[in-house]
């Protein structure tokens, strides 16, 4: 009663302190990312009429969380700019754009709230560090909590990096159709490109979107969609944009890259589907031999060695 007693107690510990980081982990998050969009949004309201009383009522109206732990946590980031190594940040800046800047948050932000994680890891691991029978289970519960602490926002972001670029890749096919059949019935490319963005929601038409939004501000369009290209790091829409570009620079006809790309994005994606439906015996395999076959074995071996069993005992 007193080992089911201590391991209920364990398991209680270890799920509060992971509540715990959790939530101190999102919660900080919030109020940084919001306090940065809110100094962001406060620049664009220099110049303008706005009374001070208004002001200082939608200053008092925000979360705790984005008046108190936002400010410090970025005054912190930038501090901690000078003691990261070299090619740290300027990585994790790129990371976070290729998972389209989740909760507008920037590299030195993401830096910080890894450490508070780290730390709270630390004093979940000082905590845990007395429930542990044996100097395994001692060291392991006081490596764990820092582990997920350290690794968790790491791992939270080349999630979500995955899950952007599988939307993407399964979005491109059908961004390409709709814009084959704009541009053929009439339309330019721009034109035709903001039809398709205004008309296909999710991450591909975001960044097709800015790409737009670049070429109105003066950039050209070689350059829009080379920084569409940085951005989203994906090989199908690289060669989508380099088709682009060769064929802006050479003078070919748009309507007719845009259809030979269009097919082949068709005839890549078949062959992605192609490719999961062979791999799915392999992956079945581990299943089929661990979890199905023992329990046809016991089911159909079972009664004939129960009495082969009883044969041999009456002997």
């Amino acid at each position: 009663m007193t080992d089911l007693g201590a391991i209920d107690g364990l398991t209680l510990a270890v799920v509060a302190i992971f509540a715990l980081v959790l939530f101190v982990v999102i919660w900080v998050g919030m109020g940084v990312t919001r306090a940065r969009e809110e100094l962001n949004n406060r620049l664009a309201l220099y110049g303008r009429n706005q009374p001070i009383q208004s002001a200082r009522e939608d200053e008092l109206s925000k979360p705790l969380a984005q008046r108190t732990i936002g400010p410090i946590i970025i005054g912190v980031s930038n501090f901690l700019k000078r003691f990261t190594p070299v090619g740290y940040l300027e990585k994790k800046q790129r990371d976070l754009t290729l998972a389209g800047n989740p909760l507008n948050m920037d590299a030195p932000s993401f830096v910080v709230i890894k450490l508070i994680a780290t730390g709270v890891g630390i004093l979940g691991g000082f905590f845990l560090v007395g429930y542990g029978a044996d100097a395994l289970q001692r060291v392991a519960l006081f490596t764990l909590p820092i582990v997920l602490g350290f690794f968790g926002p790491d791992a939270w972001l080349k999630r979500k990096i995955e899950d952007r670029r599988g939307q993407m890749l399964r979005a491109l096919p059908d961004v390409l159709d709709l814009l084959v059949i704009s541009v053929e019935a009439g339309l330019g490319f721009d034109s035709a490109l903001a039809r398709v963005v205004a008309t296909v929601p999710g991450p591909l038409s975001e960044e097709f979107f800015r790409m737009l939004q670049e070429t109105r501000v003066g950039v050209s369009r070689r350059d829009a969609m080379r920084h569409l290209m940085d951005r989203t790091d994906l090989d199908e829409l690289r060669s989508f944009i380099l088709a682009m570009i060769q064929a802006e620079a050479f003078g070919v006809t748009i309507a007719r890259v845009l259809r030979v790309q269009a097919d082949e994005m068709r005839v890549k994606r078949r062959q992605r589907a192609q490719e999961k439906a062979f791999a799915a015996p392999v992956k079945l395999v581990f299943p089929l031999v661990f979890c199905i076959f023992p329990s046809l074995f016991i089911v159909l071996l079972g009664p004939a060695a129960i009495q082969i069993g009883e044969a041999f005992g009456g002997l």
